[in-house]
Parts: C-alpha cells; structure tokens; sequence
C-alpha cells in the first residue's frame, strides 16, 4: 500500500518514516525499490532495531520536528513495525519533553490506518500463538499474543484497508467483515487487492481524535454507554449483550462459563467480582481463540474510608457506583458476536506457567 500511494501521491509532498524490528529495514527496501521517490520532494527516513512506541520515542520525536522544520513536505508517513501497538504510537504525538516541546506543535495526527489481510484474518483471528510463536517480539520478555495485538490494531484504526478480497472469495471476506465491525463499526472499511487505494483515503481525513480514540472499540461504547447502532452493523448481523449485576459470581460457575464455549463472540470484555474473593476487582478479556482473566485492584470498598481520594470529582464518581451492601463491586460484562466460524477457545496460560494445563483459574491473585 505504501509503494502504490507513493507512486499515486498526486501532487504531494510526502516524507516517509519506515520503522522495522529487524537489522535489515526490508520495508525501506521495497520503496525504494517500488516507489518514485525524489530527493527534493521526498525523504524516507529508516530506523530499525526497535518499536517507534518504546525504544525509539527519541528517535521519532527528532526526526518529525527534522522534517516539519524543513518546510518542504505536506505530508508524513510513518510506517510502524507490524508488531507495534498503535495507542502509544499515537500518544507519542501529544508527549512533551522536558523542555515543553511536542510534535503536536509541529504537527497534526491525522489518520490511523491498519492494512489487513482478509485472506488470513480467520486463521490468525483463531490462532493462540504468541507473538513469539511467529518469531516477532520486541524482547525476550514480550508475552503478548497475535490475537491481541490484531484486535488493538484494529480496534484503534480510522480507516481499514482490506486487502486481498479476492482471493478470499465471498464466504471468508463476509466473516472477516463481521470480524471488524465488531472490533471496529466507526472505522471507514476499504476493501480492495494488492492494496491499492486512492490516497484520499488516507490522506488529509481529520478523522484521528485521540481523546475519543480509546472510545473506538464497540466494546467500550457498550459497556459506557457511547454506543450508537448503525443500519450497517446491523445489517452484518452483530449484536451485543451487557450483563450488569451486584451480587457476586460463584468461583466455580463463572470459571466453567467463561472457560466454556461461547458459539459465535467474537469480542468480550469487562470487570466482575466472585464470592471467594471480594476485595478483588477481576477484569476478563476475550478476542478470537484467546481469553484472559486478569486482577485489576481492589474495589474502595474494600479500603478504609481514610485512604479514599478527596477529590470532589473523583467522590462523586465513587457514589455514582455504589450501592448498599456492596459499595461498588459490581459485573459489568459485554459479549459482542455474530454468527460465524465456530471454533473451540480456550485461555491459553503463559510460557511461565507452572501447570501448562492451566486455565483462567479464578480466586488466584
């Protein structure tokens, strides 16, 4: 996609960081190779052996004013590694130094694009494999899983291009639709082969906000209240459901549901409590073949009065939640699915499990 719309760029200016995990920056290759890049009009900038969100925030953040500075491009493009996660890629542009300088005054976020690969998407979508499965991690001690870094990328993008929607014919690229409407139903879905698209479907969009960008994903729209049913979502069949309760869960009963089969989810998040445990606040995490159960805190109702915020706002939020007798412990569940590719989940355990046979097992701190 990036070599088609350097070579389309009808006009444009364009300024190119390309950013790879690996020694050999192989993307800088391939445009330099596929693309019309001229030293006056454009400028592509390579750094390699890190992730733009974390060891290379320096690095970006000089090379961005380098180019705003020299007044001869209209437009940047920031190609991230495949494994980077696009929130703290995104964050990087409202982050001010020590000195009070941000690319924010230098620049504007306009666009978050995610390419994927409606041939695989299934496949990779039901997989349980950690990143380093695949061979990609950004340390020895990366733990997260394909499944997850696909649902952030693209529950955080403005614009999806579905690439190879031909070669995945009818059937597939209807469940793949499915798929990223229910990640993702406010995100402008382009479908197309050899990822060729307009470049005003990236370009100039005003599309990224990044104070409604955690808002994106269907599942927090759902839980807090944001979310608005369009026609088109409707019309792919996704539905979702909140379970909101007060009274706690039986250890054993919610392990076996959220263990269990759950025909057709395809997204599921949320916060709940269980008898053993009251003090505990537990969040649960489910997206394709992959489920989590994860400690959060405490609830303040578990916590002494004379540790409790003092803030005005932050009390009234507090009494917002809570009800007698059990302050704010509360469930607060939704499930997001449609009617596609049944397949067994399962919650796989880390690499450092001590039981491989380990699930989700509730009540563990």
């Amino acid at each position: 996609m990036l070599n088609h719309i350097l070579n389309n760029r009808d006009g444009r200016r364009v300024a190119v960081i390309v950013n790879d995990m690996s020694e050999v920056n192989i993307d800088a290759d391939l445009i330099r190779d596929g693309a019309s890049l001229s030293r006056s009009d454009e400028k592509p900038v390579e750094m390699t052996n890190g992730c733009i969100c974390c060891t290379l925030r320096d690095d970006l953040l000089i090379e961005v004013r380098k180019l705003a500075a020299e007044g001869r491009f209209d437009y940047l493009l920031i190609e991230s590694t495949g494994i980077a996660e696009p929130l703290p890629v995104a964050a990087t542009f409202d982050f001010r130094d020590e000195h009070g300088d941000s690319l924010s005054d230098v620049a504007r976020l306009d666009t978050m694009v995610t390419v994927v690969d409606a041939l695989n998407l299934l496949r990779d979508f039901s997989s349980q494999d950690f990143l380093s499965d695949r061979g990609e991690t950004t340390d020895e001690g990366d733990q997260r899983t394909l499944v997850n870094l696909l649902t952030e990328q693209i529950e955080f993008a403005n614009v999806i291009i579905l690439n190879k929607i031909s070669d995945a014919g009818p059937a597939r690229a209807d469940a793949v639709r499915k798929i990223i409407r229910a990640l993702n139903p406010d995100a402008r879905l382009i479908e197309t082969d050899h990822s060729i698209v307009c470049s005003d479907v990236i370009f100039d969009t005003n599309l990224f906000d990044f104070d409604r960008a955690q808002e994106h994903p269907l599942w927090a729209k759902e839980l807090y209240g944001f979310a608005h049913h369009t026609p088109e979502t409707e019309a792919f069949g996704i539905t979702s459901f909140v379970y909101r309760a007060r009274a706690p869960f039986d250890p054993a009963r919610i392990h076996t549901v959220l263990n269990g089969e759950l025909p057709g989810v395809i997204r599921a998040k949320g916060h709940f409590w269980i008898a053993s445990r009251p003090n505990l606040a537990l969040e649960f995490s489910l997206a394709g073949a992959l489920s989590s159960v994860t400690p959060l805190g405490g609830w303040w109702a578990s916590v002494p009065p004379t540790r409790w915020p003092t803030h005005p706002d932050a009390l009234a939020e507090m009494a917002a939640k809570w009800t007698e007798p059990w302050g704010d412990r509360r469930q607060e569940l939704v499930f997001i699915g449609a009617c596609i590719i049944p397949h067994h989940r399962q919650a796989r355990p880390s690499p450092q499990a001590a039981n491989p046979a380990r699930r989700c097992h509730l009540g563990e701190p």
